[in-house]
């Protein structure tokens, strides 16, 4: 009798060897499944890129000056619009009499010519006041007219002036300590027999 053939005959997995097996399965998804949240979060909670913001640009003291070739505008670019109203005050003021004495030197112009050359007087109100008179009241008003033009030149350029002088202060810091103190002191005194005199001095901190 032949011996039966056992080359090909596995013997079956015993089962702790398998439940080792299914254990160690579970255990595999179980640590992935656990592990995924954690690399979620962490992409999520990964830090972001911040740009550091542009520095601001400088004051332009220039700027401020050609801004206020419109009164006003280097005022407000300096912050400081509340002296518009001073600016505008002025030069509304200023411009007022040098129109209204504009006016009266043109009417009194006017009326000498007329009277002149051998018209009758027609200016109302001063039809009594001869020739000379209103000679000098045209003399009187051309001159303040010629003044309060030069008046409203320099409010003008005032404007500008302090545009860009309060330009060129704009970053200008003045510490709050700001104090006066008076101490007594010794000054020298070349002409005197002590060389020096006891004085007092003083501070300005800021």
């Amino acid at each position: 009798m032949s011996e039966p053939q056992t080359d090909n005959i596995h013997p079956a997995p015993s089962a702790p060897h398998t439940l080792r097996s299914l254990v160690a399965v579970v255990l595999l998804l179980a640590s992935t499944a656990a592990a995924s949240p954690v690399r979620a979060q962490q992409v999520l909670e990964a830090p972001t890129v911040v740009q550091a913001p542009l520095p601001p640009k400088p004051h332009n003291p220039t700027k401020a000056l050609l801004l206020s070739l419109i009164p006003g505008g280097g005022q407000i670019y300096n912050g400081q619009a509340w002296k518009i109203p001073i600016i505008y005050g002025a030069l509304g003021g200023v411009g007022y009499f040098a129109y209204t004495n504009y006016t009266n030197m043109a009417a009194f112009k006017k009326e000498y010519l007329h009277r002149v050359n051998g018209g009758t007087p027609q200016l109302e109100g001063y039809t009594t006041y001869p020739n000379s008179s209103i000679y000098n009241l045209y003399q009187s008003n051309n001159k303040n007219f010629q003044l309060f033009v030069i008046i409203t030149a320099a409010v003008y350029g005032l404007n500008l002036i302090d545009a860009y002088v309060f330009g060129h202060l704009y970053d200008f810091q003045i510490n709050d300590d700001l104090s006066l103190h008076l101490s007594p002191s010794l000054a020298p005194t070349p002409l005197a027999p002590q060389p020096l005199a006891p004085t007092f001095q003083l501070t300005l901190k800021f």
